[in-house]
C-alpha cells in the first residue's frame, strides 16, 4: 500500500513529503510532512473529543502550530448511530504557522457508518480513511441509507482505506481486565488514538498520564485505557496494513521565543478575566446562567476562588446579569456571560448598566440562531443585537477576538475600557472561538496593562453657598466618566436606579433639555473611547481591501496568504474595535476601490460600515453554522479582484 498526502497547497501552505526507511530489517518507511489534517468522527457517545483533546495535547507538547475544530451534536445524547448524532474532532498541525482548522481532512477515522457517511464528502480523494469495521452491520448502516456496505461496493476506492476492526481488538487486549464486553468497548477510542499516534508519531506519556488521573478513583478503568491506548500503538507497529508512519517536525521557527501551552478560546478568556481583575486589583464576580457554548467559563471560573474570583450561577439569565451589576455597584470587576438567546434577557439589565455607568463584561460566545437556533454550532450574527438591542439610545463599546488565544488579550481590553470609562463592555466571541484551540504564549506579568483604577474618596463638587458635596455624575473632563464611589463610603451616599438623571447630582430629572444633555454625553463617552488605529497588511498597494471582524481572521487570512502566492494583489484588515470603530478607519476604507466583508451572518458589519463611510462594501456570508474555509474565500476573493 502506498499513502500520501496531495501535495496541493489547501489552507495555509503547500504539503511536502521527503520518505525515508529507518534501520533495521523489515522497518517501516516514515515520511516526512509539513502538515497534516486528521478528523476524528463517531457516534456522540464514543468518545470522539476526548480523544481529540489528547491528540492536540500531545501535538502542542511535541512544539507543533495547531488549531483545532470541535463539532458535536446539541443534543446531550442524540440517537445513537445516526447523522444528526455524529460527533467529530478535527486537528491541523504543522511544521510551520498556519490559522485555520484545515478545510478537508488528509486522514478521517470513522468508528461507524454514520460517521463516515457524515464526512466522506469533505474528504478529498487519496486521503486516507481508517474504518471501524465491526460497526458495518446491516441494520447500523440501514439507520442512515446505506443500501449495500460501502467497504464493499466500490465507493472508497478513490480512497486509501484501512478497514480496523477496532472494537473486537480492543476488547481482545482487555480480555485480561475483569471488564463486561460493554464496558470494554468504550476503550476503542483509546485504540484508536494509540494507533494515530503511532501514524504520526505523537508522545505517548502525557496521555498515559492523563489517563491515570482522570481514573484515579478507578484504577482498573484507568489501567484498561492505558492498555486499549498501546495495543492500538503496537497495531500499527506490527500491522501490514499500515506500511509507512509520518513524521511533522516541531514549528521551531513559528513562533517567538517563549512558554506556551495549547488552550481554547474559553479557557483564554477566562484567564484574561483573572489577569484583569488581578491587574485592576478588583475581585473578579461572574453573575451567570449556563448556555451552550459558554458555559465552559463558569466552570472555569469557579476553580479559581484562590484568585478571589466569585461564581454565582443564578436561577435565570436575569438574575445573573442583576447580580453582576450589583456587584458591580460594590466595586468589584463584573462579569455575565452568555450566548445569543440569554443576551436577549439581559438587555434590559444592560440598558439599566448604561444609565447606571457601571463597568460591567457583557460576553456573549455566539451561537447559530434565531432562538435556540443551533447551539453547539458558531456563528456571528449578534453584532446588530449588541450594537442596538436595547430601549432608547443606549450605546456599548463592543469588543471581538479573532483566535482562540488572542480571548485572553480581548478580555484585558474589555475590562480596560469598562473600568476607565464606566460603562458596559460587549465581547463578542463565538462557538468556533470558544472551543478550538491553538498554542498560545503565556505572557510575563510586566506585559500586562495597569488596570487600576481609582474609586471616589470624598467630596468632587463646591455648592455657591461653599458647601463641600459629592456628585456621582460629575465627569472626568477626559474620559467623561462619572466617579465609581462604592456603597457605604461616608459622605457619599447617592441615589441609582433607571429613572433619568440630572446631571451632576444624579437626582431623578424630567426636564427634556436635562435629557438630551445626557443622552448625547453618554454617547459621546462611547464615542471618544481611545482604541487603537487599524492595521492594514497591504504589501503591494492592492486596489482592493477584505475586511474582517472576529473569528473569520483565520480564514481570512489564509485565502489572503494563497491569492498573494499566485500572483494576485489584495490589502486585509481587521477589526477588534466595533464600537466605537478606530478613528482611522474611514481613512482607509477610501483608499480602496472596492472593500469586501466576509460575515458569518447576513451582512451585519456590512450594513455598519455602509451606513456610517457610505462605502459601497460588498459583503460574502456564509451562515451554515461552520467557520469559512479558506478555499471557499479565495475563490469568492479572486472572483470579487476579477470583477
Amino acid at each position: 500500500m502506498t499513502s500520501q498526502v496531495s501535495p496541493t497547497e489547501q489552507a495555509d501552505g503547500a504539503v511536502v513529503g521527503e520518505q525515508r526507511k529507518p534501520a533495521g530489517a523489515g522497518a517501516k518507511d516514515v515520511r516526512r510532512l509539513d502538515r497534516v489534517i486528521i478528523r476524528f468522527a463517531g457516534d456522540s457517545g464514543d468518545g470522539m473529543q476526548l480523544t481529540g483533546d489528547r491528540f492536540t495535547s500531545e501535538t502542542a507538547s511535541f512544539g507543533n502550530d495547531l488549531s483545532t475544530l470541535p463539532n458535536f451534536p446539541a443534543e446531550i445524547r442524540a440517537p445513537a448511530g445516526t447523522l444528526p448524532g455524529v460527533s467529530s474532532f478535527q486537528l491541523h498541525f504543522a511544521d510551520h504557522d498556519i490559522l485555520t482548522p484545515g478545510d478537508a481532512p488528509n486522514v478521517l477515522v470513522a468508528m461507524n457508518p454514520a460517521a463516515l457517511k457524515a464526512n466522506i464528502g469533505d474528504v478529498p480523494r487519496g486521503a486516507e480513511v481508517i474504518v471501524n469495521t465491526d460497526e458495518f452491520t446491516k441494520r447500523a448502516m440501514a439507520k442512515v441509507g446505506y443500501a449495500a456496505s460501502p467497504l464493499d461496493d466500490g465507493s472508497l476506492d478513490g480512497y486509501h482505506v484501512h478497514p480496523v476492526p477496532l472494537t473486537t481488538l480492543t476488547v481482545e487486549a482487555l480480555k485480561e481486565f475483569d471488564l463486561s464486553r460493554k464496558e470494554a468497548e468504550r476503550s476503542k477510542n483509546m485504540f484508536a488514538l494509540g494507533l494515530l499516534s503511532w501514524m504520526y508519531h505523537r508522545p505517548t506519556e502525557g496521555t498515559e498520564k492523563f489517563l491515570k488521573s482522570k481514573f484515579a478513583k478507578k484504577p482498573d478503568i484507568a489501567a484498561a485505557n492505558i492498555a486499549a491506548f498501546r495495543a492500538g500503538w503496537n497495531f500499527g507497529e506490527t500491522t501490514e496494513d499500515f506500511a509507512v508512519s509520518y513524521e511533522v517536525a516541531p514549528a521551531t521557527t513559528a513562533f517567538p521565543t517563549g512558554t506556551y501551552r495549547n488552550i481554547s478560546g474559553n479557557l483564554a478568556l477566562s484567564y484574561g478575566l483573572i489577569a484583569a481583575s488581578r491587574q485592576a486589583d478588583l475581585p473578579l464576580y461572574l453573575g451567570s446562567y449556563p448556555i451552550t457554548p459558554a458555559s465552559d467559563i463558569l466552570h472555569e471560573l469557579s476553580k479559581h476562588k484562590n484568585f478571589g474570583v466569585r461564581t454565582f450561577q443564578a436561577e435565570d439569565e436575569i438574575a445573573g446579569i442583576g447580580a453582576a451589576l450589583g456587584a458591580a455597584f460594590g466595586g468589584s470587576l463584573a462579569v455575565t456571560t452568555t450566548s445569543g438567546p440569554g443576551v436577549a434577557l439581559k438587555s434590559e439589565t444592560i440598558g439599566l448598566a448604561v444609565s447606571l455607568e457601571l463597568p460591567l463584561l457583557v460576553i456573549d460566545i455566539q451561537r447559530g440562531g434565531p432562538s435556540t437556533g443551533l447551539p453547539t454550532k458558531t456563528e456571528q450574527a449578534d453584532l446588530l443585537q449588541a450594537m442596538y438591542g436595547r430601549n432608547g439610545e443606549a450605546p456599548v463599546p463592543v469588543v471581538a477576538p479573532r483566535t482562540p488565544a488572542d480571548c485572553f488579550d480581548a478580555a484585558l481590553e474589555a475590562a480596560r475600557i469598562a473600568v476607565t470609562y464606566r460603562t458596559p463592555v460587549f465581547l463578542l466571541s463565538d462557538g468556533y472561538l470558544a472551543n478550538g484551540s491553538e498554542p498560545w504564549r503565556i505572557p510575563d506579568i510586566d506585559e500586562l496593562p495597569d488596570l487600576r483604577t481609582q474609586f471616589a474618596q470624598g467630596p468632587n463638587h463646591t455648592l455657591d453657598d461653599g458647601t463641600e458635596v459629592f456628585w456621582p455624575y460629575r465627569r472626568d473632563p477626559q474620559t467623561l466618566a462619572r466617579p465609581w464611589a462604592i456603597p457605604g463610603t461616608p459622605g457619599l451616599e447617592h441615589r441609582i436606579g433607571g429613572i433619568e438623571k440630572q446631571d451632576g447630582t444624579g437626582n431623578i430629572s424630567y426636564d427634556p433639555a436635562n435629557h438630551d444633555f445626557m443622552v448625547r454625553t453618554r454617547q459621546a463617552k462611547i464615542d471618544g473611547i481611545d482604541v487603537p488605529d487599524i492595521e492594514v497588511d497591504d504589501p503591494h498597494g492592492a486596489r482592493m481591501l477584505v475586511l474582517g471582524w472576529g473569528s473569520t481572521y483565520g480564514p481570512i487570512t489564509a485565502a489572503v496568504r494563497r491569492l498573494r502566492a499566485a500572483g494576485e494583489s489584495i490589502a486585509q484588515a481587521h477589526l477588534r474595535h466595533l464600537n466605537p470603530f478606530p478613528r482611522n478607519l474611514g481613512e482607509v476604507l477610501g483608499r480602496y476601490d472596492k472593500v469586501v466583508i466576509p460575515e458569518m451572518n447576513l451582512g451585519q458589519l456590512a450594513t455598519l460600515v455602509r451606513a456610517k463611510y457610505l462605502v459601497d462594501a460588498h459583503s460574502y456570508n456564509q451562515v451554515n453554522g461552520m467557520p469559512f474555509k479558506a478555499e471557499q474565500l479565495a475563490t469568492a476573493l479572486k472572483e470579487a479582484i476579477d470583477g
